[in-house]
């Protein structure tokens, strides 16, 4: 018998706009994260609620390899703090974000008072890294990795595993495209960290 599979098709965020008639606190948004936590939920600038599905077990998988690669370097470098895809970080213009993978300065991280550093943290990750799924709308995070580096973001990878691309972000440089990369590397921000992207594709 043969059983013909659902081809994945790419996926748009639910987006939900509350206000004016709710106007959600840190504190607010943070609980409603922490009750709904069968989704990943993200805001944007303008304080909509952005809601995406979980990732399939493939991409998780793949991601779990991308946060293993630079959690390694993290720990063996020590001048940062590493984060996986859970986290969510409040940026400067408001939105609050949660990347695949990410890393912070640790003399910036500690700065941050201790209560604060508990829910969705005021900082923008120095690197980024976001994992195309198969159901994942490029644009849509085309647009996010921008809004990182305009709010502060130093260097952030968007690996399109569905074309096996990769669109290098970097402060006002033109977006770097490699076709089928083997390896990224993050010099000079992250001294000696190399991405093998074997595991990945």
């Amino acid at each position: 018998m043969t059983i013909n599979l659902p081809i994945a098709t790419e996926i748009i965020p639910m987006v939900l706009q509350l206000q004016p008639a709710i106007a959600l606190t840190e504190d607010q948004f943070y609980e409603f994260c922490q009750l709904n936590r069968d989704f990943r939920i993200e805001r944007n600038a303008v304080g909509e609620l952005v809601i995406m599905p979980p990732t399939g077990s493939e991409t998780d998988e793949r991601n779990f390899d991308v946060i293993v690669q630079l959690g390694i370097w993290v720990k063996q470098d020590g001048t940062g703090v590493g984060f996986g895809s859970s986290g969510g970080f409040t940026l400067p213009n408001g939105a609050v974000r949660s990347p695949d993978a990410a890393w912070i300065k640790r003399h910036r991280w500690e700065a941050i008072p201790a209560e604060l550093r508990k829910k969705f943290a005021p900082i923008c990750p120095e690197f980024v890294i976001e994992l195309r799924s198969e159901s994942d709308n490029l644009r849509i995070l085309q647009d996010k990795m921008q809004e990182y580096i305009d709010n502060g973001t130093q260097l952030g990878w968007l690996i399109d595993r569905k074309q096996h691309r990769v669109f290098i972000y970097r402060p006002n440089i033109a977006v770097e495209e490699l076709d089928n990369p083997k390896t990224l590397d993050a010099e000079p921000l992250l001294t000696g960290f190399v991405l093998d992207l074997s595991q990945v594709w």
